[in-house]
């Protein structure tokens, strides 16, 4: 993993990304291996992503569009399958210290129809490949099942009274 802990750094310079521009994002087999680890996956057979860079404020819209295939164990059967994701995002980012960058108040409230508020860079780069990661682990479900595979409750244990016990003894 690189020194920010993303498992799959494709940086590009904020001056880079204000010019705009398209960007193809493909993991080779090295990088779906630390992103199956990182994202506790089976395997990542494969991972790819058209990204749009454009000019947003004084910062950057990253737009990007993903497909995955993943191989991930069954929570019921425990058997590995395979899953094709796919999904979009759109990211704004800022620099640090911008006055666009969102301000922290005591209390937050959250719109869930609102847009999302823009990213503060810590640094003068932007981790294309990081907001393709965590966009994927959005997607992931957390109790993953094999297609066709049902969750059966075992049978509920007859319940016994110390009466059944003792008759019981008393019999053998």
């Amino acid at each position: 993993m690189s020194s920010d802990g993303s498992p799959w750094p494709v940086n590009v310079s904020l001056a880079e990304a204000r010019r705009g521009g398209a960007r193809r994002l493909v993991a080779d087999s090295r990088a779906r291996k630390k992103i199956a680890a990182f994202l506790e996956l089976e395997s990542l057979d494969a991972l790819e992503a058209d990204i749009q860079l454009s000019p947003w404020l004084d910062g950057a819209a990253v737009e990007g569009r993903w497909q995955a295939e993943i191989v991930q164990i069954c929570s019921v059967s425990l058997e590995p399958f395979t899953t094709l994701l796919a999904g979009t995002f759109l990211v704004r980012v800022v620099p640090p210290g911008s006055p666009n960058a969102p301000v922290v108040e005591q209390e937050i409230i959250i719109d869930p129809d609102a847009e999302d508020p823009p990213d503060e860079l810590l640094g003068e780069t932007i981790d294309l490949g990081g907001y393709v990661v965590e966009h994927l682990a959005l997607e992931l479900d957390p109790f993953p099942r094999r297609p066709g595979v049902e969750f059966e409750a075992p049978a509920e244990p007859a319940a016994t009274s110390p009466f059944d016990v003792l008759a019981r003894l008393k019999r053998e």
